[in-house]
């Protein structure tokens, strides 16, 4: 998809498939899935050069059931079976400045909200929890190496004023490169690779150096039907007397795109191996609108 000179029907067209920077960073008590593992096929396939500032709003919800996890070994042991329902909701603002047309900026906000049941915990006040998470915000430039790729930067700050219950309680950064090249007609490779560096809790630990790579790969089979097939990859540094922890996963979905300024994703993701981690076995879907 050309996207070098666009306009902005097109820029509609572009950003409901790239649907802005997303991210999958939930609380701690939430978290499950790899960093940014929310991302879709065309996330990063992003518009330069277009008239008029525009805004899109995507809503994410993800369902995990931990019913089994990685032990130190890597073997599969049986998981809490705790249910977490997790929904993100953002909104991004986008603009190309005009002493650069040839460059593309985005601020997002996102607010998470988080649901977690687990009627086995021994803790009766903490079988079902839920609240609004920690707050993301950021931004994101970018520019397009060839008329139909892109490479750019992204960096979000998470801000513990969530509810106490779902919150972290400690600052983050996550900063990442992230990049778009189509490889043939109908096949598109999105991609990213970053990191989370993490201040002190609330408690007095502080969380180890995190490492993240998502990929996207999607078959275009027409204007609104796209399969997709993804891989997460995720490694945290031990620390507080606790062992690395990391993470592979895949995943396979559809994406629609419909009415010019709308599209759904859907997207089944598992983890295929790992260490002291639970084990991904999520449901995904995204929607997003621009105007």
């Amino acid at each position: 998809m050309n996207t070098f000179a666009i306009t902005p029907t097109r820029a509609a067209k572009t950003v409901v498939s790239a649907s802005g920077f997303a991210l999958a960073l939930l609380s701690g008590s939430a978290a499950a899935q790899t960093t940014f593992d929310v991302i879709g096929p065309h996330e990063y396939d992003l518009p330069v050069n277009f008239d008029q500032p525009f805004n899109v709003f995507v809503q994410y919800a993800t369902v995990q059931r931990d019913s089994r996890l990685f032990d130190s070994d890597g073997d599969r042991q049986r998981g809490s079976s705790a249910q977490k329902i997790i929904g993100l909701s953002k909104y991004v603002r986008f603009w190309t400045p005009d002493s650069n047309r040839n460059i593309g900026l985005a601020f997002e906000v996102i607010q998470p909200t988080v649901g977690i049941r687990d009627r086995n915990s021994p803790d009766p006040d903490t079988r079902h929890i839920s609240g609004f998470g920690d707050t993301i915000t950021g931004a994101a430039i970018w520019y397009k190496p060839t008329p139909g790729s892109t490479l750019g930067f992204q960096t979000f700050l998470q801000v513990p004023i969530g509810d106490k219950d779902v919150s972290d309680t400690n600052w983050k950064n996550l900063s990442s490169l992230l990049w778009y090249a189509p490889l043939t007609d109908r096949i598109a490779w999105t991609g990213d690779l970053g990191f989370v560096a993490q201040s002190r809790k609330d408690d007095g630990t502080r969380p180890g150096m995190l490492w993240h790579t998502n990929n996207r790969f999607g078959y275009r089979v027409n204007d609104w039907l796209e399969p997709f097939a993804g891989v997460d990859y995720e490694r945290i540094s031990g620390r507080n007397g606790a062992g690395d922890s990391w993470g592979l996963d895949g995943s396979l979905g559809v994406m629609f795109h419909y009415y010019g300024n709308q599209s759904i994703a859907l997207r089944y993701s598992h983890g295929i191996e790992g260490e002291n981690r639970p084990v991904n076995n999520s449901i995904n879907v995204k929607y997003a609108y621009v105007w």
